[in-house]
């Protein structure tokens, strides 16, 4: 048995010896696996038919339906993963979506136009193989209706969850189902705040609507946990309060969708841009739980509904003016050679830009991802905090998989949800970085380049902390970001044991936007360094890395 591989021992260290603190005693709140959710959408870039979903591949599964045609490595890579929630059918696609179209034999569904992306949806991927799906990667199912009937969002609810005896649940048995489903995630609509989405309405109509679709699918089935639309400021308060006013306690979460921005396939070095962008989904974070606090608190409700970050990514921006993008054979996507003809250090164009969905995830875009979840960590103690997240997407379209018709790639960031989400407690702990800050500009997600909004300027630290032990204090674990891009910090790791099971990220690559393909399938990966003993000597947390330090106690 050859010993685990030991972190590279950089050349030299920019800064003095910091400390990081840790107090195990000192509880700031709790995180569910919820928040490492994630998103399917139908229609939509190889989500599902090309995805999830190929039934002409000899890589799908040959059981009898729903489960026939479903891609067993995506099946497999999932249940390896061990992911906790999966947010279907959209998204946009959800506003114009009958669940009744992707219902009984495939070969007699009906083929629709579909008006949320514009393309022709042949729904052979209907309830019956979602759930079937989450059942076999072992995911909880979290469906979200249009909210535009409300008899079409009960009888949903009655197909997939009741378990007495009427046609649509015979329906459900003739479709090889005979028990309940149980699914408890039910989403009232999708962005109706929004013009480009299928039942667009102002704050007080949603409000009111939402409310008699809740009492009517709750008839059905009162176990549901139900998820109301959020919005962004400036509609956020006015919104929060048409939604609690009415609806009161019906709501067990509302939504929030963030989205990041990179500007690196124009040529633009934006590095620092990409990794501090967290801090953004922080500010908007802590506001949109500010005015849930506040709203319930003057309606006089116990508690605000939690958060569901149901929509977060971060997006890669490219010139409109280049061919439309496609898949790359190997993974990511298909380049055009001579494209690209910005320098780094350019200013980028603040219109023109368009999201490239098939470009790999980088290596800058796994530290942006464990940013987020410091930040979901950080904020566990809120009055409504994030409880559910789901990233956008699973599969394809910027995702933790590209699945191409030769296998599965794991992106990069696969590992980070890897990481964070199998080697992390529940219980998130005091934590402290003693050490220097570094001043940077702060870009305020995707829609400021398109509206030209200024980056914000704030300090970070230079290394961004969190701290977590598990239910019985057996274990505690810490996670490190290293944002700095050449930049070595070391840190003196104080009130933990002096021995440590280590895993990283990014040590061994040189490349900030380092990706992994078919033929590169570790570019960036996950290394198990083993059990290091720590003692007082200062660790060397590598130049942009995550670092996870788990102690037995």
């Amino acid at each position: 048995m050859t010993d685990p591989p030991a972190p590279p021992t950089p050349q030299h260290s920019a800064h003095a010896a910091a400390v990081i603190e840790i107090d195990l005693d000192r509880e700031l709140g709790r995180v569910g696996r919820r928040i490492y959710g994630q998103f399917l959408e139908s229609a939509f870039f190889g989500n599902i038919e090309g995805g999830v979903l190929d039934e002409t591949s000899s890589l799908a599964s040959t059981d009898p339906p729903p489960l026939r045609g479903l891609r067993r490595d995506v099946i497999d890579a999932c249940r390896k993963l061990g992911i906790p929630v999966v947010r279907w059918p959209g998204g946009n696609f959800a506003s114009a979506y009958h669940w009744t179209d992707g219902v009984g034999p495939r070969e007699r569904r009906a083929r629709r136009l579909e008006l949320a992306w514009g393309e022709e949806e042949s729904n052979r991927f209907g309830t019956d193989e979602f759930l079937a799906w989450c059942e076999a990667v072992g995911a909880e199912p979290y469906l979200v209706h249009s909210c535009r009937d409300v008899e079409e969002a009960a009888r949903w609810v009655e197909y997939v969850n009741y378990a007495g005896s009427t046609s649509l649940t015979a329906l459900r048995a003739a479709n090889g189902h005979p028990r309940p489903w149980d699914v408890r995630l039910w989403g009232i609509g999708n962005e109706v705040y929004g013009r480009w989405q299928m039942g667009h309405r102002g704050a007080a109509a949603y409000a009111a609507d939402a409310r008699e679709h809740a009492e009517f699918m709750r008839r059905v089935d009162p176990s549901l946990e139900l998820v109301a639309v959020g919005a962004l400021p400036p509609l956020q308060e006015e919104w929060a309060r048409a939604l609690l006013t009415v609806g009161r306690s019906f709501y067990d979460f509302v939504s929030l969708h963030l989205y990041a921005a990179s500007l690196h396939r124009d040529g633009t070095d934006d590095y620092d841009a990409v990794v501090s962008q967290p801090r953004y989904f922080e500010d908007e974070i802590a506001s949109c739980a500010a005015v849930l606090e506040s709203v319930s608190g003057e309606l006089g409700l116990e508690q605000p509904p939690a958060i569901a970050l149901d929509e977060w990514n971060i997006r890669h921006l490219e010139p409109a003016t280049w061919p439309e993008p496609r898949p790359g054979e190997r993974g990511g996507a298909h380049d055009v050679p001579g494209l690209g003809g910005r320098r780094a250090g350019d200013a980028p164009e603040p219109t023109g830009l368009r999201v490239n969905r098939y470009s790999s995830r980088t290596l800058a875009d796994a530290l942006f991802y464990a940013g987020v979840f410091h930040v979901l960590h950080r904020l566990s103690g809120l009055a409504a905090p994030v409880r559910m997240a789901n990233t956008v997407n699973l599969v394809n379209a910027n995702a933790l998989l590209e699945v191409r018709p030769a296998g599965v790639v794991r992106s990069a960031s696969y590992h980070v949800w890897d990481l964070y989400q199998n080697h992390l407690g529940p219980r998130v702990v005091r934590s402290r970085f003693l050490g220097p800050d570094q001043l940077v500009s702060i870009r305020q997600g995707a829609e400021s380049i398109e509206n030209a909004i200024a980056p914000r300027t704030a300090a970070l630290p230079a290394l961004d902390i969190i701290a977590t032990s598990d239910e019985a204090r057996r274990t505690a674990q810490a996670a490190v970001i290293n944002r700095h891009r050449r930049d070595v910090i070391d840190a003196r790791l104080v009130g933990v044991p002096p021995t440590a099971h280590v895993w990283d990220l990014g040590v061994d690559s040189a490349q900030a936007w380092a990706t992994n393909s078919l033929d590169q399938p570790d570019h960036v990966a996950t290394v198990d360094r083993g059990v290091l003993s720590l003692g007082a000597t200062p660790y060397r947390f590598a130049p942009h890395s995550v670092t996870i330090l788990e102690w037995t106690l």
